[in-house]
């Protein structure tokens, strides 16, 4: 299995099946690493819809969405449930960034965080516009989060 990489490498390239929710509208359409270039990516990569600490961290990162922002960052989270299970999620809890779904763990394997058996470990990547990893988290157990102000601290980094 590969091993995440490493700040200073380039992120593996992907495109995944995606829903955004904008109001009460859920826009299905596919994301592709590529089309995020120019600007700083948070690729959150979380265990299951609806969990407690996802929902925690999920909503915790949507709160601070506009202080990603105002860093230039947009945020994906990407976990294996389906787009029905992420729109339901994202409805429940007021998601307001894309949900990924990697139902296969390709992506989650190619970023060298799958879990045979359990999944995939609670992982953050920070990629520049250039698709750069400049920054990563891959928890052992994933029973906490990386928190909106270490994250926006990364963030702010990469424009000093």
């Amino acid at each position: 299995m590969p091993k995440p990489p490493e700040p200073g490498s380039s992120a593996p390239e992907f495109t995944l099946p995606g829903v955004l929710l904008d109001e009460d509208i859920a826009e299905r359409r596919d994301y592709r690493l590529t089309e995020a270039k120019g600007n700083p990516l948070v690729l959150v990569f979380y265990p299951g819809d609806d969990t407690s600490v996802c929902t925690k961290q999920l909503c915790s990162y949507t709160s601070d969405l506009d202080r990603f922002k105002d860093l230039g960052a947009t945020v994906w989270g990407i976990s294996p449930q389906d787009l029905d299970s992420h729109e339901r999620f994202a409805r429940k809890h007021r998601l307001a960034f894309p949900l990924l779904a990697d139902t296969d763990r390709a992506i989650a394997r190619a970023y060298g965080i799958a879990v045979p058996g359990l999944g995939l470990r609670r992982s953050v990547f920070i990629l520049d516009g250039d698709g750069t990893v400049r920054w990563k988290h891959v928890a052992l157990a994933g029973l906490t989060f990386q928190h909106s102000d270490t994250l926006a601290a990364q963030l702010a980094a990469l424009q000093g």
